[in-house]
């Protein structure tokens, strides 16, 4: 073998020994990204959960407000409807005298 060719083989060698390394790290790098993918595909699950969890106390929390307010126009109406009958007797006991 000539000086040149065992100068060329041992460029090659190099490069493959680089090549090599390179792909070992990949490959770490890579398994290291999936266990990182696959802890924050777990973390999404929980806040999934976590976030239709509180839309559902969201939307319990609307209706007990609407159920209030409405209780509220209900005792409103109902104390001005009493304010109304008391003023038509009042016109009637007027009425009659």
């Amino acid at each position: 073998m000539t000086e040149d060719q065992s100068k060329s083989l041992s460029v090659l060698e190099n490069h493959i020994r680089q090549l090599m390394d390179l792909c070992n790290y990949m490959r770490l790098k890579n398994n290291e990204l999936e266990d990182q993918m696959k802890s924050l595909k777990a973390l999404y699950e929980v806040l999934k959960e976590e976030n239709k969890t509180i839309k559902g106390k969201y939307d319990n929390l609307k209706m007990a407000r609407i159920i209030t307010v409405k209780q509220d126009d209900f005792k409103g109406a109902k104390d001005r409807l009493s304010k109304l009958v008391k003023e038509v007797d009042k016109c009637i006991a007027s009425l009659n005298e």
